[in-house]
């Protein structure tokens, strides 16, 4: 979500655990069972869905267009757009049907035109000609794409995406991809009419609801900065009959007060609200609602500690001398230096400044790439980690990546591996302790919080003469230039600092891709540039790109192409250029949308984040129906997604 998600970008900037909740599959707002509102943190900076991956763009453009496919209540894609599709036996050519009287509007609901195949293929042309931030999962994927956006040629029609006629669109691949389906639920993959695009010139997709055009289920109607943003239902929307909730409003609220989430709530005000013990209202809340307090399941999002690996930026230091700066790029470049911070972290006290003591665990990740999201055979991908990781070294014998547990925190491995560097480091010429620079926006309280508890528990397991945590607090436009707007290396103005990431498409790539030291599109989060390998070497990232370069090359056998990344991963853990904390869902929240009645999804933007087909009660979902929800859901879950494996044969084309 997060910059998010989901998938998307997904470095959000939470004014809370309840927004964090909000946005998860159990959030929602207000005692009206037709309105949903809640509060946002983070202004929208554009609305061009196909141009910006930022959830602050997608997670609202997700309500307001459709694309060919979205996903069903139990995770399985199905018709949007397209009323069907079939693939070529090679997996190389898409064909999408789409279904006729599917149109677009204005932000004033008047009809501008029916949607067409050529849509689609505009949609690619303005991804490669705008330099969409997703640009990358398909620049590669999309037959003559990457000649095109690289400029070796300027004849658009030559690439992979054409439309056959007003109501079938093609898609050709250069390799394989059995997830492709599973990337038409992300927007850089959504239609847009041409006409229009040209209207509206560098107007299109700026923050005012009328530069863009809508054929999804809401229409933007107000989008006013640092104050409100509200959506009313399509009423000519092709699907109207499923969507219930009729208006959805979200105000602004920088963090501030965060006492007041839970009060709106309890007002009829909000639908959902996220509990935070650190709050003054917590006790309130949990005595009034004891029985509605619910945990929602993990979701594909992973926070993580990132370690600026060639930091240029000093605008916003605590160091005092060139030395010092020096002596801690010589640090952070040092892997036993960094696997000592990760085995230094309590993430369980971390987690618990967002959360609570009762929830702190309940949230918590280990990998970077979840350990459910896709199986080995019979084995999770991450028990299929840790075996390749135990063969790495002896500090990762006995880890426990399980999602929901803290199986890196351990003071004596971190004693141990600080050790070894501090012996390398000090023949280098490295002066103790090494000043760690990590940024908050200081308006974001329970964000101070977390970064105290990340400075408190790693002093305290190396010792304030080994390390010091430096904690600077920004103002909010501050902390957003350097660390969630930045988008190269050179402007990243930190050494620690969080960063998120929402799984794209169903298939682990997903995830370490991004961190692809030669082209990855999220290596600027650990302070590299793609394609800057002398800096990854030194980083120990060579092993990984081994890994990922053998995962990505085998098409046909899935199996094995897993437990490459299985390796892959195992070698980014062991780097320890980022430090995995935790995911969005498993927090506590009170929430009056009735359980499972939205869409489900590891991937995309049709997922849990949009409001087609939820509903709202007029009481907060007790906890014991919400158990009994998940026990059929789960139950009608394993039955609907073996049906759904099972018939996708009738799709392959003759």
């Amino acid at each position: 979500m997060l910059v998010k998600k989901k998938s998307q970008l997904v470095m959000l900037l939470a004014l809370s655990s309840g927004f964090l909740v909000a946005c998860s599959s159990n959030s929602s707002s207000s005692t009206d069972t037709s309105t949903y509102q809640y509060v946002y943190s983070t202004d929208p900076d554009s609305l061009d869905y196909i141009k910006s991956y930022r959830a602050t763009t997608t997670d609202y453009t997700t309500q307001a267009v459709d694309g060919l496919l979205e996903n069903d209540k139990y995770g399985n894609l199905i018709s949007s757009l397209a009323k069907d599709w079939t693939v070529s036996k090679d997996g190389l050519t898409y064909t999408y049907t789409l279904r006729k009287g599917a149109k677009w509007y204005t932000s004033d609901g008047e009809e501008y035109a029916e949607v067409k195949a050529q849509d689609f293929v505009a949609g690619v042309k303005h991804a490669a000609d705008s330099g969409a931030d997703a640009l990358y999962l398909i620049q590669s994927s999309i037959k003559g794409l990457d000649d095109y956006v690289n400029g070796k040629t300027t004849d658009f029609s030559t690439i992979g995406v054409k439309a056959v006629d007003d109501y079938t669109v093609q898609y050709t691949l250069n390799q394989p991809e059995s997830y492709w389906n599973s990337k038409v639920t992300n927007q850089v993959l959504f239609p847009v009419n041409e006409e229009f695009l040209n209207s509206k010139g560098d107007k299109f997709g700026t923050t005012d609801p009328s530069s863009i055009l809508y054929n999804g289920p809401y229409i933007l109607k107000n989008l006013t900065s640092k104050s409100e943003i509200k959506f009313e239902k399509n009423e000519n929307y092709w699907d109207a009959d499923n969507v219930h909730i009729t208006t959805v409003k979200y105000v602004y609220n920088d963090g501030s007060e965060s006492d007041s989430l839970f009060t709106n709530f309890d007002d009829g005000v909000y639908t959902a609200v996220g509990l935070n013990p650190n709050n003054s209202t917590y006790s309130a809340a949990v005595k009034k609602y004891k029985d509605n307090i619910l945990y929602g399941a993990q979701d594909s999002t992973t926070y993580s500690l990132n370690f600026n690996l060639n930091r240029e930026a000093t605008n916003f230091t605590k160091k005092t001398s060139d030395t010092q700066k020096s002596d801690t790029k010589k640090a952070i470049l040092n892997k036993d230096f960094r696997q000592a911070i990760g085995f230094a972290l309590d993430r369980t006290a971390y987690n618990a400044q967002r959360v609570g003591e009762d929830a702190a665990t309940k949230s918590l990740r280990n990998t970077f790439v979840p350990p459910a999201f896709v199986q080995i055979g019979e084995e999770d991908f991450g028990s299929a980690v840790e075996t390749e990781l135990a063969a790495l070294g002896s500090e990762w014998t006995d880890i426990n990546l399980d999602d929901a547990q803290d199986g890196l925190y351990n003071k004596e491995k971190a004693q141990a591996e600080f050790a070894k560097a501090k012996s390398a480091l000090q023949a280098q010429g490295v002066s103790f302790p090494i000043h760690l620079d990590f940024s908050v926006n200081k308006s974001f309280a329970v964000g101070v919080n977390q970064a105290s508890s990340i400075k408190q528990s790693i002093e305290a397991s190396l010792g304030t003469d080994n390390v010091v945590v430096d904690i600077n607090q920004l103002s909010e436009s501050d902390y957003n230039n350097t660390t969630y707007y930045a988008q190269t290396a050179s402007q990243m103005d930190w050494d620690l600092s969080i960063a998120g990431w929402s799984a794209d498409y169903d298939d682990p790539s997903t995830y370490l891709d991004v961190y692809n030291p030669s082209n990855g599109s999220y290596v600027h989060q650990i302070g590299l540039t793609a394609g800057d390998t002398s800096i990854a070497s030194q980083a120990s990232l060579d092993s990984f790109e081994t890994y990922l370069e053998a995962a990505d090359a085998e098409t046909s056998d899935v199996s094995k192409r897993y437990q490459e990344f299985a390796k892959a991963q195992a070698a980014l853990t062991d780097s320890a250029v980022l430090i995995p904390l935790y995911s969005l869902g498993g927090s506590p929240v009170i929430t009056k949308i009735t359980p499972y009645s939205g869409a489900y999804a590891w991937t995309g933007t049709k997922g849990s984040v949009t409001y087609k087909y939820k509903e709202i009660q007029s009481e907060a979902v007790t906890a014991s129906d919400f158990a009994k929800a998940r026990k059929q859901w789960l139950k009608e879950k394993a039955e609907s997604n073996a049906e759904y494996e099972k018939n996708l044969a009738d799709h392959i084309a003759d």
